[in-house]
């Protein structure tokens, strides 16, 4: 049965490039086309569309309103067909293939060392990473799974628990010596480093140790626990983070547990996926194996 009203994927390319630079003639660039070649696509698009999607002014072109709002769908389905281009590409090894959303410094410091025995265990498995602060819209990002921070609330998807996060308080040896802390109240007089996310972490575990620490909200702010870790390690202050994302600065001696007195942040780390995709074995087979080796050693 024929299909009305569906551009070419040309014309819909060489009307995204277009819009995307204002510019036919840098559309004509990038596509490896002639600027005739693309002003002919683009025009047949509007006759196929009954309306114009550029305003031609002095040699200059503008997005009209329905050319601006036709922009946002086409770019997602141009976007969308490249991840299903790239996914059934990489589907290749017959092992499937796993859109994960994940938190940098938990996929580069916990998940990244560990995925080697997954990928060994499942052969032709392949896993894509996409960074994602944020909770979203499964739908509209076109993922399969995420590992999350915060709650376990997740509209339409299923969460399980991974671990709790509970931070300790580190510092490299030589700022430790350096600044002499032996007891729990040597921390109120030094530099403190502070999760942006977290901006109460070292009131409370000054709270839970007993200590009385007047300016806690002191010292630096960081986005990430990665980077609060490499601030730690050159010196700049005392952290709390979570020992399992310092594990290489701890075995290494980079980094010291100045007291062995965790905090519970209250929150945990989650794998979350949309109820559709239960089905999915290779979602559920990762889920599985991200419990198992975030699970409490006995």
């Amino acid at each position: 049965m024929a299909r009305p009203l569906l551009p070419s994927i040309t014309a819909l390319t060489a009307f995204e490039s277009a819009a995307r630079h204002l510019s036919f003639s840098r559309a004509a660039a990038e596509l490896h086309l002639t600027q005739g070649a693309v002003s002919r696509q683009i025009r047949q698009l509007e006759e196929t569309l009954g309306l114009d999607l550029f305003e031609r002014v002095n040699q200059r072109v503008f997005l009209t309103d329905a050319g601006a709002t036709y922009l946002a769908d086409v770019r997602g389905l141009i976007d969308g067909l490249a991840a299903a281009t790239r996914r059934v590409m990489a589907s290749a090894g017959g092992g499937g293939v796993l859109e994960l959303a994940v938190l940098p410094t938990f996929a580069t410091r916990w998940l990244m060392p560990r995925l080697p025995a997954f990928l060994a265990a499942h052969p032709g498995a392949t896993v894509n990473f996409s960074v994602r602060l944020e909770p979203f819209s499964f739908a509209d990002d076109r993922l399969d799974a995420a590992i999350h921070h915060g709650e376990a609330t997740w509209p339409g998807a299923v969460c399980v628990h991974l671990c709790d996060e509970q931070v300790i308080p580190v510092a490299s040896p030589s700022f430790r010596d350096d600044h002499s802390i032996g007891r729990a109240d040597d921390l109120a007089r030094v530099p403190l480093l502070h999760q942006a996310t977290r901006p109460t972490a070292w009131r409370d575990w000054f709270e839970a140790a007993g200590v009385d620490a007047g300016a806690v909200f002191r010292g630096s702010r960081f986005d990430q626990f990665a980077m609060i870790a490499g601030a730690a390690v050159a010196g700049l202050g005392a952290a709390l983070v979570p020992r399992f994302l310092i594990e290489e600065e701890l075995r290494t001696g980079r980094l010291a547990v100045l007291f062995d007195r965790p905090l519970s942040s209250g929150t945990a780390y989650w794998y979350v996926f949309p109820e559709e995709k239960s089905g999915s074995a290779l979602v559920r087979v990762f889920g599985e194996w991200l419990a198992r080796e975030s699970a409490p050693v006995a």
